[in-house]
């Protein structure tokens, strides 16, 4: 656990002072978000923040292969998958830095991102095979094994982008999203006596970091954007973190949870639904975004001013308070479905309620509290 708090800090404070750096070269380049009628930010603010992300991934990378417990006790898998991840991340960086720079299409963005998830595939990170619970398991072709992949890979790529549109949301759903991964993969692993060092606890670890250090830059008044750079990045690692877990590990070997039981949801439908459940909130976001352009005649890429950050706004909630009430309700599901996967018993779910009931009243009760006869929360 030491030594994946030390990658953590160092993803941190490279991330952080790269930052510096970043914000430089977007400044002398011209890549720079400027006002416009959906944004929020009221003054042009430089992009980049995505390269100083992979610079503070990739120093957490090199000082974690010197460690003795991650270097000396695991397989050569794990630093092997978690080099190929962070190459298909410096691929999909490139292609959203471009994109800062010039503003490409959709279709061509596309392709980067399945260009890069196609990278993931063709080097052994895909899903092969699921526990089924009870020491059982079940194989996917291959086929089917890389098209899934490849289709987890792009949907949390544009989940995290579509969410990117206050200051801070992106990045700290991200942190919570990949800190809730680690807790879940490292108890997964401590439960059933697996090896503790595994690549899905290190890339987690390494983003997690990662954004922590990017976040002071970002937090409203945001000084840097991450951009697609960012955003395209930090999605790809994560599912990527996901999808080694099962590459690595099979059935036999994770197949408990808490006191010897049969673990609940994680051995059979985790490896695939965590990136989707630690990113419900900008997903659920993606997928009401998509209905609602396509009902109204128009492109699912196009964009617009109705997103869930938007609607905090307009009921009453600062730039602030609005990204800490999403970043309360991510915490709620992506903690809720590492306990729900690993434990059991009327405790567990009664944490949850309360958590549950305390984020809802937060939501809506808030802005009413401020409203004019209302209580002044300051």
């Amino acid at each position: 656990m030491r030594e994946y708090l030390l990658v953590f800090l160092v993803a941190a404070v490279a991330t952080y002072l790269l930052t510096v750096i970043a914000r430089e070269i977007a400044l002398r380049t011209g890549a720079v978000a400027r006002v416009r009628d959906r944004d929020v930010h009221a003054e042009p603010v430089p992009y980049f923040g995505g390269l100083a992300m992979l610079g503070g991934l990739t120093a957490a990378y090199l000082v974690a292969h010197e460690l003795p417990f991650l270097s000396q006790t695991s397989g050569p898998f794990v630093f092997h998958d978690a080099r190929i991840v962070l190459i298909a991340g410096a691929m999909i960086c490139a292609v959203g830095t471009l994109d800062d720079l010039f503003e490409l299409d959709a279709l061509t963005k596309l392709g980067g991102q399945v260009l890069a998830a196609g990278f993931l595939v063709l080097n052994g990170i895909q899903y092969f095979l699921f526990p089924s619970g009870h020491g059982g398991q079940f194989a996917l072709d291959p086929a089917q094994g890389a098209l899934l992949t490849v289709f987890v890979v792009v949907a949390t790529i544009n989940a995290v982008n579509f969410v990117d549109g206050l200051d801070g949301l992106a990045t700290g759903v991200v942190a919570i999203g990949a800190i809730a991964f680690f807790v879940f993969c490292y108890q997964l692993l401590a439960l059933n006596n697996a090896p503790l060092a595994s690549t899905g606890a290190l890339l987690s670890a390494m983003l997690g970091g990662a954004c922590v250090g990017f976040l002071p830059h970002n937090v409203n008044p945001a000084r840097l954007f991450m951009g697609d750079s960012g955003s395209m990045l930090i999605g790809l690692v994560l599912s990527a973190s996901a999808i080694t877990l099962t590459g690595q590990f099979s059935g036999t070997e994770l197949s408990k949870g808490a006191m010897g039981s049969p673990a609940s949801l994680a051995p059979t439908f985790l490896p695939v639904a965590l990136p989707v459940t630690l990113l419900v909130v900008p997903i659920a976001d993606l997928v009401l975004a998509v209905i609602r352009r396509t009902r109204a005649g128009r492109s699912p890429m196009a964009p617009d001013k109705q997103h869930l950050h938007h609607r905090l706004l307009e009921i009453g909630h600062s730039q602030r308070r609005a990204v800490l009430i999403m970043w309360m309700w991510a915490a709620l599901v992506a903690g809720s479905t590492v306990v729900i996967s690993l434990y059991t018993g009327p405790i567990m779910w009664s944490g949850i309620a309360v958590a549950a009931l305390v984020t809802v009243t937060l939501t809506f009760l808030l802005p009413k509290l401020r409203r004019p006869g209302g209580l002044e929360t300051g």
